[in-house]
């Protein structure tokens, strides 16, 4: 047992530690085209979460992870069998409500590990900015390899992927569904585009009808997914995200934080 992770921890292991970070993944209920289980977010919200905790705590953070939210946003996927979903304002008040569980434990930094595209956390940071005296900070895990991604994977489109595929196959490889001869059995996650150019262009924002854009509920082709690309982005991100939480957990919470000084404030001084 570690006194890192919340859920697998004691009493005796918690009380006298003095934690700086908290780290709340943020997963989701939802189909994850044929092969992949509804859970897929909660699960790798845990194992994305362990690794870079375990990494910064190795390092010297004092960092303490938090069970993953099972449930997200998912009102985009309504018409689909139990995506359970969290209206916004509800996720909003379930982040409150443990963050301010947190404040009561002396915690006063807080990275919400968010594992679903859908959940959009900045708003949750926005709404409780003057509400929580705790520092907010959001990590959605796909843009930390956005730099890398193309010398990791083949395609770009990814829900129950090529990438997402990947790392179940290094973390929990007995979810992941394949026929008797060892392959993937997700359909290829063809996607079908919106009718209007400024949506595809980017230029217009919408919520995709999940029911309407993919007859697997995936997007992204599976079946080039491995077990080492899994095994090499979660390496990645257990690096990249750890090396933040340790950062953050050695720096001070001051008038300037989390900002650098301006430097006429020091000459202030």
């Amino acid at each position: 047992m570690s006194s890192w992770e919340l859920a697998t921890s004691t009493y005796a292991q918690i009380r006298d530690q003095a934690y700086e970070v908290a780290v709340l993944p943020l997963g989701a209920t939802e189909p994850h085209n044929f092969h992949l289980p509804y859970g897929t977010d909660r699960f790798e919200g845990d194992a994305v979460g362990r690794a870079a905790v375990e990494w910064a705590e190795n390092r010297g953070g004092r960092v303490i992870l938090l069970p993953t939210l099972p449930y997200g946003i998912e009102s985009n996927m309504s018409a689909l069998p139990f995506a359970m979903n969290l209206n916004p304002t509800t996720m909003i008040a379930v982040v409150r409500d443990l963050v301010e569980s947190l404040r009561s434990s002396g915690v006063r930094k807080v990275l919400l590990l968010n594992m679903h595209g859908g959940n959009e956390p900045k708003s949750i940071l926005r709404e409780l900015y003057n509400q929580v005296d705790v520092h907010l900070f959001v990590c959605n895990w796909y843009e930390v390899v956005a730099d890398c991604y193309d010398d990791l994977f083949e395609h770009r489109e990814d829900h129950a992927g090529e990438m997402e595929t990947s790392l179940m196959l290094s973390a929990f490889p007995d979810l992941v569904s394949r026929d008797d001869q060892g392959r993937i059995e997700g359909a290829d996650g063809a996607v079908q585009p919106c009718r209007f150019e400024a949506v595809q262009r980017g230029w217009v924002r919408i919520s995709r009808p999940w029911h309407a854009l993919t007859a697997s509920t995936g997007s992204g082709d599976p079946r080039l997914a491995t077990r080492e690309k899994g095994d090499r982005l979660l390496q990645i991100l257990a690096e990249r995200i750890g090396s933040f939480l340790v950062e953050l957990s050695a720096s001070a919470i001051d008038a300037s934080f989390p900002m650098v000084p301006r430097k006429d404030a020091d000459d202030a001084n």
